[in-house]
């Protein structure tokens, strides 16, 4: 009997399980966690990001524990009737459940974001708004590409009716070149939602890893008198300006894209709370309290789906190859853009850098764009400039966001 209870203690430790088959691949993603923490924590790499991410992939890796497992439902019959109960998954798992299967957090961080956001440097240089829009650009080549992959032999994104059609795969891994982890859930929950653990995690990923990603490609694209460029001091953007702004570009979303006014809506109601000064109590606790709060239960949430029978395969590496692949262009159509710019007018001539902050990724992409400026001149602060075309992502990618979800369900169907 001593033996049997030692025997079933053995096996319930984490050492057992890690001996299992396939535990191998939860050593694998809790060392992978332990990366993101270090990333976060030794060299700074947006810890808001990292460090919950880090910590859920751990949490999610360690066997038995079911912190991530979701909530189910299960009936057995009791005198001759079908009762149906519910059984609680891990706190991680619910958090997922109520926020990022049903959408609610990416709104919610918009919110947060439209609160935080200031589109006075957009207003101030309406032309990085273009930059904004280049960036988009690799969504929907990477759209292509995984319709392009979908043809090869062999491999596909479908199988098993995994999702109505290739388009809403390809429209759902495309946001991902948005570098906009919220549009990339929120889009996703409603395309592909069989995909949307492996495309948060890759979306929240290169959001956090603008600052490695992003300098190799802008220096590789810029020559260093391009990337010396002052630019001219913005200037002053007035308050009714900036109140105006919120609602005009509400109606225009309402009267030519109805699908992006979800996350719009919720961006420019937000920046509204912000910009009218009336309502500090709702501004603060918009980009305070509240988005600190879905923060810590989105970056666990997006963690937890780095589970190991999940997380290693060759769809959801292809996932976060294509999304790479959509971010890069998006990078690279931006500084393009910028110097195709000043190529067409020499006036006010446009530092190629700030081309790249034109993905969604804020503020991290405007400051990787000042901070490669700065290595160049220690006297060219290009941080606001590069906020333009960066709050311009933004907009594009619910823009972006909303043409997928009106047109792939009709030529998807």
């Amino acid at each position: 009997m001593l033996s049997d209870s030692l025997v079933e203690l053995w096996r319930s430790t984490g050492i057992y399980g890690f001996l299992l088959p396939g535990g191998w691949g939860n050593f694998v993603m809790i060392a992978v966690g332990l990366l993101l923490l270090y990333l976060a924590i030794n060299k700074e790499f947006e810890p808001l990001l990292l460090v919950p991410i880090g910590f859920g992939c751990i949490l999610s890796n360690i066997p038995f524990a079911e912190i991530a497992a979701h909530t189910t439902l299960t009936g057995e019959m009791v005198d001759h009737a079908f009762h149906l109960h519910e059984v609680s998954g891990g706190f991680i798992g619910m958090f997922y459940d109520f926020g990022v299967s049903s959408g609610l957090f990416p709104l919610i961080i918009f919110m947060g974001v439209g609160a935080m956001t200031d589109f006075g440097p957009l207003l101030a240089n309406p032309k990085t708004l273009l930059l904004g829009a280049a960036a988009q650009f690799g969504i929907f080549i990477a759209l292509l590409g995984t319709v392009a992959l979908e043809m090869i032999p062999g491999f596909s994104f479908v199988e098993g009716g995994m999702a109505q059609s290739i388009l809403h795969v390809a429209g759902s891994i495309g946001i991902i070149g948005g570098a906009d982890g919220p549009t990339a859930i929120y889009v996703t929950s409603r395309l592909a939602p069989n995909y949307l653990g492996a495309i948060a995690v890759a979306a929240y990923s290169y959001m956090a890893l603008v600052p490695i990603i992003q300098p190799p490609i802008m220096k590789a694209l810029t020559t260093e008198h391009e990337r010396k460029i002052k630019m001219e001091q913005l200037r002053h953007v007035t308050k009714t300006e900036k109140i105006i702004f919120p609602v005009a570009v509400l109606f225009l979303c309402i009267l030519l894209l109805p699908s992006a006014t979800p996350l719009l809506g919720a961006l420019m109601f937000g920046n509204l709370c912000k910009q009218s000064g009336v309502v500090d109590r709702l501004s603060n606790t918009m980009e305070n309290a509240l988005m600190n709060i879905v923060t810590i239960m989105l970056g666990l949430s997006v963690g937890s789906k780095m589970q190991a029978e999940k997380f290693l395969n060759v769809t959801t590496l292809g996932i976060l190859a294509l999304g790479l692949i959509a971010f890069a262009i998006g990078t690279t159509m931006g500084v393009l853009l910028a110097k195709l710019m000043n190529a067409l007018s020499k006036k006010h001539p446009i530092n190629p850098l700030i081309g790249s902050a034109g993905v969604s990724a804020v503020p991290m992409a405007a400051r990787v764009s000042n901070k490669v400026g700065l290595e160049y001149d220690h006297e060219n602060f290009l941080l606001m400039h590069a906020m333009g075309p960066n709050v311009a992502g933004v907009i594009g990618s619910a823009v972006a966001a909303g043409v997928l979800l009106a047109l792939v369900p009709v030529f998807g169907a």
